[in-house]
């Protein structure tokens, strides 16, 4: 429920402080001395403030910037190994009362038809996403309070978790909806949401106030403060993001790092996830119209930089982007990514209505097992795990364990043991050999003990038909 709100989001995201962090960092980035230092705290593996990750993302010496790029890779590389988690959206209702002028689900829009799905059409599009294979889903819902009220997400939540598919079902739910109250995320949590996520959009409050005219996400306070909200009514996995192009990037970037800081100096653990995505093509969208839109180039270091100043966080790119730039970006850092998406309501199974109620152009549309097939040609173990949400290792219980280098040890055999259910269940014929061939290959890097021994048996195991392992 929106209620009116403090200046307390201003204090956190402090506007000068962010443009003295600017323009520090236009100084101290055409110093190779301060910059090679700064690397060199990075890559002791403990992160970066918001303005030393400014300085780096300022830095345009050839060199220096490869060792960037290198370091993102390698950071990547400890916490994540080569696993890359996948998930699909879910839209349910493109109702929406904002007024946010970059997005197709605005108010004023009265081309896009407004579709909600019933309970039954939910049951409907999850059966469609279990049978290609997914085990994780993130819920999308336009902001409106008589047609996508609570109680609709939370029964929309349970009907997605009681539907079973051939044996499979949907083992994580993330939640990515409107900045509500206390209360309203208690009855989330409750209902076995994964992660809270909620894209500010824009930290800059000027330019937030212009893009959102109308309706309750126009206060930048209430919504900027939902995290805070999150974590009070328990829900200690929390997604934040920027949609890079509305406005500055290296803006944003120190108010996404301002935001994390906040968050793990109030709740001692930051965003279990940062996502990037840019602005891109809708219904009656243009990125001619955004003069901030961030070109390739651009892009592909700031989401280094990101990688560099946040080690331990997840990092997600979605559909948004091509097939070349996802590949690109899968070296800088990005840990988690969609597969199979449809951005509009029902497009599951009805993809022939797709174009009408999406909410962004797909530019990568491959179906999901040519994404997995591709993952495995690069190296990349595709991971359909849930084991760390089901077993309660969530919040800073997460954080520990993945600051320790102790999370790969659940990771890594827990990756492989999804993939193994996908490819004996999903998987095409050519799918299913390169995936068999990647976890051969990746058994004996795991070290000796009971870790490898449990995967083994459990790998036999799902051989045999048994499903649903985890530890």
């Amino acid at each position: 429920m929106y209620q009116p709100t403090s200046t307390h989001a201003e204090e956190f995201i402090d506007h000068q402080e962010i443009l003295d962090t600017l323009e520090k960092a236009g100084r101290e980035s055409k110093n190779p001395a301060r910059v090679a230092e700064i690397l060199e705290k990075a890559a002791r593996l403990k992160g970066l403030s918001h303005r030393e990750a400014a300085i780096l993302l300022d830095c345009e010496d050839p060199v220096l910037e490869e060792k960037i790029y290198s370091l993102a890779a390698q950071i990547k590389q400890r916490f994540y190994g080569n696993r890359i988690v996948l998930f699909a959206p879910l839209y349910l209702s493109n109702y929406c009362i904002n007024g946010c002028v970059y997005c197709p689900y605005h108010a004023k829009n009265r081309t896009i038809p407004r579709r909600k799905l019933s309970q039954e059409e939910i049951a409907d599009e999850v059966r469609a996403l279990i049978r290609t294979g997914h085990k994780r889903l993130a819920v999308e819902a336009g902001e409106d309070p008589v047609h996508n009220p609570l109680d609709y997400i939370l029964e929309s939540i349970r009907t997605i978790y009681s539907v079973k598919e051939g044996g499979n079902s949907i083992r994580r739910v993330n939640v990515n909806i409107a900045a509500t109250d206390v209360e309203s995320y208690r009855k989330l949590k409750a209902a076995g949401i994964g992660t809270y996520i909620l894209f500010q959009e824009t930290y800059n409050k000027e330019q937030y106030q212009k893009l959102h005219p109308t309706g309750p996400k126009s206060d930048y306070a209430w919504h900027t403060e939902a995290m805070d909200r999150a974590q009070e009514g328990g829900c200690d996995d929390v997604g934040i993001g920027v949609l890079f192009g509305l406005s500055g990037y290296r803006y944003e970037l120190a108010g996404l790092l301002m935001h994390a800081e906040h968050l793990e100096a109030r709740f001692g653990v930051g965003p279990h996830t940062i996502s990037v995505p840019r602005i891109c093509p809708a219904d009656g969208i243009s990125t001619e119209d955004f003069p901030d839109a961030l070109p390739d180039s651009t892009f592909r270091k700031l989401v280094a930089v990101l990688r560099v100043a946040v080690p331990y966080t997840g990092m997600i790119i979605s559909t948004r982007e091509s097939q070349r730039m996802r590949e690109q970006l899968l070296h800088c850092g990005i840990s988690q990514i969609s597969g199979g998406s449809r951005t509009s309501v029902g497009g599951y199974t009805t993809p022939e209505r797709h174009n009408e109620t999406a909410q962004f152009d797909v530019s990568d549309t491959r179906p999901l097992d040519e994404v997995v097939r591709w993952l495995l040609e690069n190296r990349h173990i595709p991971s359909f795990c849930t084991a760390c949400y089901r077993e309660g290792r969530t919040g800073d219980r997460f954080m520990s364990l993945c600051k320790s280098g102790k999370i790969s040890r659940c990771c890594t055999p827990n990756a492989l043991m999804t993939l193994k259910e996908y490819l004996m269940d999903y998987a095409s014929p050519a799918t299913r050999a390169a995936g068999e061939a990647l976890i051969a290959q990746s058994i004996p890097e795991i070290p000796e003990g009971r870790v490898r021994e449990i995967t083994l048996q459990r790998l036999a195991a799902i051989a045999a038909g048994e499903r649903d392992f985890r530890f």
